[in-house]
């Protein structure tokens, strides 16, 4: 059995659940990328690919993880060559697909299994829609995340596991296409599997709003967004766009505009 997950917190409590159940046992493999950001455009292609890479380039560029995209730290097409390897040369291999509601989970979801079309039968989806867990005090709530699950509470997570559909094989990657086929930057979880998707700047405005007559470090305009806005994403992500507003002169700036805590904004003077 191959557990797949989409953020680095889910291995850790997943482990913890495999530890607790031994029918759980497998290896557990981490998409990496986000691919409710950036372009998807012939994302299957090695143009498509590079053109990605190179958007991510320019979004990491002068941040902490400035030459992250070309260490090889992060390959998911590599990964899921590995994986298809593997079911090719064991046929009792089984793929479980965990994924959360949110637009990160279900954008990562689409991408892979367009690629697994086929090994129908041998795919599973867990996909924890609107479904309540106990938390750590014993109260019910609904999990954005798969980390924020308890692990003994994957024991009963576990049983919400059923193969992918042949149905389900051929509609999602053609919706997948769709969405890879339209030139936008971010996409959002509207409710089940259902992504709709908004330009690049779609976080402008509501970031803008944590920018204050003073000086603050970007880095805790960046903290105050993703604490209270309804809609998040990543931070290099809305470091990118900080600096995207910056180069359009919407802020005064001081220090080097590079990491976050490198430099401060605030608003500027209105005139008159």
């Amino acid at each position: 059995m191959i557990h797949i997950v989409f953020n680095e917190p889910d291995v850790a409590v997943l482990q913890k659940a495999i530890a607790l159940d031994e029918t759980l046992s497998g290896d557990i493999v981490q998409i990496k990328d986000d691919f409710a950001v950036g372009p998807l455009e012939n994302i299957y292609t090695a143009e498509g690919i590079e053109n990605r890479k190179q958007w991510q380039r320019d979004v990491l560029a002068g941040s902490d993880y400035d030459g992250a995209v070309d260490s090889g730290e992060v390959d998911d097409p590599k990964t899921v060559g590995e994986l298809i390897g593997r079911l090719d040369t064991d046929p009792e291999e089984i793929i479980w697909i965990w994924a959360a509601q949110n637009k990160h989970d279900v954008s990562g979801y689409y991408w892979l299994m367009s690629q697994l079309k086929d090994y129908q039968g041998r795919v599973f989806i867990l996909y924890l829609n609107n479904l309540p867990f106990l938390n750590e005090k014993g109260n019910i709530f609904y999990p954005n995340w798969l980390s924020e699950i308890p692990a003994k509470e994957f024991l009963k997570a576990k049983k919400l596991a059923r193969e992918i559909t042949l149905s389900e094989f051929e509609v999602d990657p053609d919706e997948w296409l769709k969405i890879c086929q339209d030139a936008k930057g971010v996409r959002l979880l509207e409710g089940g599997k259902k992504l709709i998707q908004q330009e690049y700047d779609f976080y402008d405005a509501e970031l803008k709003k944590f920018v204050t007559p003073e000086w603050q470090k970007a880095s805790k305009v960046i903290h105050h967004f993703l604490s209270k806005a309804k809609h998040t994403t990543g931070d290099m992500y809305l470091l990118w766009r900080l600096k995207s507003m910056i180069a359009m002169e919407l802020f005064d700036v001081q220090g080097h505009v590079g990491k976050m805590k490198d430099f401060e904004i605030k608003l500027k003077p209105v005139s008159g």
